[in-house]
């Protein structure tokens, strides 16, 4: 006999199946692996600002890479279901912003179940708030941020958003209604309540005006793709749109922001000249 259906007709084997992006993606060791490559040499091109601390965790720390001249700054979120990955293995994302003038900081935060989800939200929170006091003379401008994120970042820039200084934010392969992950796997080390469903996750929340670009990849799984599908109909007639990445995994997508030329990259450059 089958298990009950548990979330929109799905049993719990076949949600997990729809998260679990290391077992649909069977290549993710090797993808993983080559983005610590490509951040180690992006590092040890910019050492001079690595782990800021801006708070009394021990992820508490910003990695902050400058550009040529003053100007915009991209905050990135790193994702990995809020229990795993670092700021590390993701600074290769910054070249593609950095070729467009753009200064590029990169947000740690303590990990589930160390920390609670409204704890890391609060996290990010501080470090956004650090940024905001601290970078003005790395040449950031602090009144010109752009909140980026993907996965668990992605759903943590959604609920950053409201944070001043932050003009717009970019969303990708984001989580942004909790239920479904308060019902699989991934709730063994977050420990979701049902309150937290509702007031952690954006889909449930007072959606902000800010604009916010939502992406995602059309080869992703189909819960990661419903999620920003959904949330995207949710936000119809507010500031923003969703760009769907053609082929793209859950971690292929991401050379879309590595890539100076990449589809995210350019949005990105759009975003920031219509709200500067």
């Amino acid at each position: 006999m089958s298990e009950a259906a548990i979330y929109r007709g799905m049993d719990k084997a076949t949600l997990d199946a729809a998260y679990n992006n290391s077992k649909g993606v069977t290549n993710s060791s090797e993808l993983l692996a080559d983005f610590d490559q490509r951040s180690a040499a992006l590092r040890a091109a910019y050492p001079q600002h690595l782990d800021l601390r801006f708070g009394p965790a021990e992820r508490n720390r910003v990695d902050y890479f400058p550009a040529d001249k003053p100007g915009p700054l991209m905050v990135f979120i790193h994702g990995g279901y809020w229990q795993m990955r670092a700021k590390e293995t993701f600074s290769f994302l910054a070249a593609g912003p950095l070729a467009h003038g753009f200064h590029v900081a990169m947000i740690g935060y303590t990990l589930a179940p160390e920390q609670t989800l409204s704890g890391i939200v609060d996290e990010v929170r501080l470090g956004i708030r650090w940024l905001r006091e601290h970078v003005s003379e790395l040449g950031g401008d602090t009144q010109q941020m752009i909140l980026s994120g993907w996965s668990a970042g992605g759903h943590l820039t959604a609920m950053c958003l409201d944070e001043p200084g932050i003009v717009a934010g970019v969303a990708i392969s984001g989580l942004f209604d909790l239920e479904p992950i308060r019902l699989s796997y991934v709730n063994d080390k977050l420990r979701l309540s049902d309150a937290e469903v509702v007031s952690m996750s954006p889909a449930k929340q007072a959606l902000s005006a800010k604009p916010l670009l939502i992406t995602y990849g059309t080869g992703e799984l189909s819960g990661l793709q419903d999620q920003s599908t959904l949330f995207a109909k949710l936000r119809k007639g507010l500031p923003g749109n969703l760009l769907p990445i053609e082929g793209a995994n859950h971690f292929t997508i991401l050379d879309q922001l590595a890539d100076p030329q990449g589809a995210i990259t350019q949005a990105l450059v759009t975003l920031n000249r219509s709200t500067a």
